[in-house]
């Protein structure tokens, strides 16, 4: 496991030890789980339905008070002041709930900007900010309860913008939203990260976590069972580069042959695709030229075992987060 934090950085964000029960049998939905989050870090939260992400979520936003743990925010004890704590959090956790749905969006964004304690010059400031961020100035008027899922979504990110709080907990953001809102979102979360504001972010959509976290910590079981960036996660689940390509329908038993051919130093798939074979070979860990080079021959070698040559379409990348994430699947199952 690697450590989240850097020299000369404090994080706002420093959970340790957490554990939390839950019913008269004591369900360990999160079991001796740490992290932090540094300014300016997007560290991301990922996991199979019930490895207690969200559990996680809640108490270092102070709606669950962790059964053993520590929890740090902005220097305050947010176990034993959790309503100080608060005030430092912007939390999204998402969903049709929340706001009260016969007012406007405006009317549910200065309550809650009370609620925070910004004074009435700021909250009025804050709210129009909030609103004009996440496109929602044009319908600030209308009443919550006519928004879509979408648009109540940027909503509950606007409420989390309220008072520019130096920690965010985001629980799948961009939950509901078409494409292009996603795409601004995204934009929006970078763009608080740049400034300094730390994110602890959870999300199902693979390819969002890969292009927003600078940290990746992978929970399963309630434990973390691995942290980095995404080809720490490929090498710790044993994968190195990826090889992909396509043979002619009569190859049916490539991979069969190839796996014959390269031995324990890759894991050959294939599957219909078009009238041709695409087969895919996942690369054990090698990280030096030579390792590189022996790969290279070592295909080549296979394939003209099997009398083909290097296909054209023969591409070598690394393991993608997805990729990285569905080799470690067996090892997050409670």
């Amino acid at each position: 496991m690697l450590s989240t934090q850097t020299a000369g950085t404090t994080p706002v964000l420093a959970a340790t030890g957490l554990r939390r029960t839950f019913g008269k049998e004591g369900f360990v939905a999160v079991d001796d789980l740490s992290l932090s989050v540094e300014p300016g870090q997007v560290h991301a939260l990922l996991g199979p339905n019930g490895a207690g992400k969200t559990t996680t979520v809640r108490m270092c936003a102070t709606l669950l008070t962790p059964t053993v743990g520590q929890i740090q925010v902005d220097g305050i004890d947010a176990v034993r002041h959790p309503e100080a704590a608060r005030a430092r959090v912007g939390l999204v956790l998402g969903g049709e709930l929340g706001f009260y749905p016969r007012a406007s969006a405006r009317d549910n964004l200065l309550f809650f900007a009370d609620l925070q304690g910004l004074s009435r010059r700021r909250r009025r400031q804050a709210v129009d900010t909030a609103l004009e961020r996440m496109g929602l100035a044009d319908v600030a008027t209308r009443k919550a309860g006519a928004f879509s899922r979408g648009m109540l979504q940027r909503l509950h990110l606007a409420r989390a913008l309220l008072g520019s709080p130096p920690l965010l907990l985001l629980n799948e953001p961009t939950t509901g939203l078409d494409p292009d809102v996603a795409l601004q979102v995204r934009d929006l979360i970078r763009e608080l990260a740049a400034d300094g504001t730390e994110v602890l972010l959870t999300s199902h959509s693979m390819p969002e976590v890969e292009e927003l976290a600078d940290l990746i910590s992978v929970i399963g079981a309630g434990r973390i069972v691995t942290r980095g960036t995404v080809r720490d996660l490929a090498a710790y689940a044993g994968i190195g580069m990826i090889s992909g390509f396509t043979l002619p329908a009569r190859h049916a038993d490539a991979a069969a042959r190839l796996q014959e051919q390269l031995g324990d130093g890759a894991v050959v798939a294939q599957r219909p695709a078009s009238g041709r074979w695409a087969v895919t070979v996942y690369w054990a860990v090698d990280d030096s030229r030579a390792d590189r080079e022996a790969r290279d021959a070592a295909l080549a070698a296979a394939l003209a075992e099997i009398g083909t040559q290097a296909p054209a379409d023969l591409v070598t990348r690394p393991a993608s987060l997805e990729e990285a994430y569905l080799a470690l699947a067996d090892r997050l199952a409670r």
